[in-house]
């Protein structure tokens, strides 16, 4: 490992709701049940890649696993678990393995696309599985970042993204381009037929070519979710 480089990590969530009722998508209303990040540099070159299925949700909450958005792939996940592609494990051993990633790294800022979500949720795990004796899920003092948030400075004010969304419709009911990390990936590879995989380390790989896309248009940009 060299100590010289500045490493990030990209970090991606698949959830299940709690409340089944409740309608959109919010993340005091969801539980992790999918966590995989990488560790990377502003280059897009990647070091270190883990993922993983927690099994406090994923064997704990089978019922709410039923209601979970992409229910259909959960024996995708058992496969995935059997050939050793995805570890099974408990949130504390996944909250570990983040924050000794971290550590092992040196990393001081961690990336989602839509950190928002990612954030929250994670959050909400934290305190649901320990009756909120603990609270955060991250360690105190990184910085939380935003990929959607860089691409908002950096790609939405692209003329040719503007058109790429107006030709393919990709846009929301008040005619904004969308951005969600599908159509951005789309835009960047050139490649209108790619389709999200939805699963936790995967996505991550699109994320981090955002992260990377954004940081070599080397245009000013704010990157933390509150800044």
């Amino acid at each position: 490992m060299d100590k010289r480089k500045n490493y990030l990590m990209v970090l991606d969530t698949e959830t299940a709701p709690m409340d089944r009722e409740f309608e959109g998508v919010d993340p005091s209303n969801m539980l992790v049940y999918d966590l995989g990040f990488a560790v990377v540099d502003k280059y897009g070159n990647v070091y270190e890649t883990q993922s993983f299925v927690n099994a406090d949700i994923f064997l704990g909450e089978k019922d709410l696993m039923k209601s979970a958005y992409y229910a259909e792939k959960i024996p995708n996940y058992w496969e995935d678990i059997k050939n050793g592609d995805r570890v099974l494990t408990s949130w504390y051993n996944i909250q570990k393995a983040v924050r000794d990633t971290i550590k092992k790294y040196n990393i001081s800022m961690v990336f989602a696309h839509n950190m928002r979500f990612d954030y929250g949720v994670t959050n909400n795990t934290e305190r649901w599985l320990t009756k909120s004796k603990y609270r955060y899920f991250f360690p105190y003092g990184i910085k939380i970042c935003d990929t959607l948030k860089m691409a908002r400075q950096v790609v939405a004010t692209m003329p040719t993204y503007k058109n790429f969304c107006i030709e393919n419709n990709y846009l929301t009911k008040n005619n904004q381009c969308r951005l969600t990390a599908e159509i951005i990936y789309r835009f960047i590879t050139g490649d209108n037929e790619f389709k999200e995989s939805h699963t936790g380390l995967e996505d991550v790989f699109i994320e981090k070519e955002i992260l990377r896309y954004c940081y070599a248009k080397h245009k000013k940009m704010v990157k933390e979710m509150w800044a």
